[in-house]
């Protein structure tokens, strides 16, 4: 395989090397009438998502936790006090299934970051709860991923944050809205 050239798609190991415009062009040569216009959007937001989940993961690593049980203890902590759930309302709150659910929280009761029981209501719902390592191994996390995700947005400004963030809330919903209406 041979390495990757300017204007191939690959990423190169420049920041500056960013052909978008010469992948769609690329893409006009070959196939002409080929609909490039999202090119310039949805390549940067792949991009930014695989470099975001790879400095979360090696931040994680360094720090001792897993994306999963981040997400999971995040859930938890966010809730408020008493900091628990139904593992129902963990997989809604999460976006992953009950299957993934319950993975994660198995593996995180068998390192105690977390305890589960059966509702004394009579209903079979399991809730969950945060135990004491649990809260704290949030407090020491979140920060210091918050903090760093925040550090990588230096290049925008307060009002560039804001429209980007608005911007963006419109597309997630726009492409929902477009996903939800061609699976009915």
């Amino acid at each position: 395989m041979s390495a990757a050239q300017p204007g191939d798609g690959y990423p190169l190991d420049d920041p500056g090397d960013y052909p978008v415009a010469e992948i769609a062009a690329a893409w006009l040569r070959e196939r002409p009438g080929t609909p490039v216009d999202s090119i310039g959007i949805v390549t940067p937001l792949w991009r930014l998502a695989k470099l975001f989940a790879d400095d979360r993961r090696r931040l994680l690593a360094e720090l001792g936790v897993d994306p999963a049980t981040l997400d999971l203890l995040s859930v938890l902590r966010r809730s408020g006090a008493p900091y628990e759930l139904s593992t129902r309302e963990l997989s809604r709150r999460s976006l992953v299934t009950a299957g993934a659910i319950s993975q994660r929280v198995a593996r995180a009761e068998r390192s105690g970051l977390v305890e589960r029981r059966t509702e004394t209501d009579g209903s079979r719902a399991v809730v969950v709860t945060l135990t004491p390592t649990g809260h704290d191994l949030i407090e020491r996390t979140v920060d210091q991923v918050l903090t760093r995700e925040s550090s990588l947005l230096v290049g925008l400004d307060d009002e560039q944050r804001g429209a980007l963030a608005e911007e963006l809330q419109t597309l997630l919903a726009s492409v929902r809205r477009t996903l939800a209406e061609e699976r009915d």
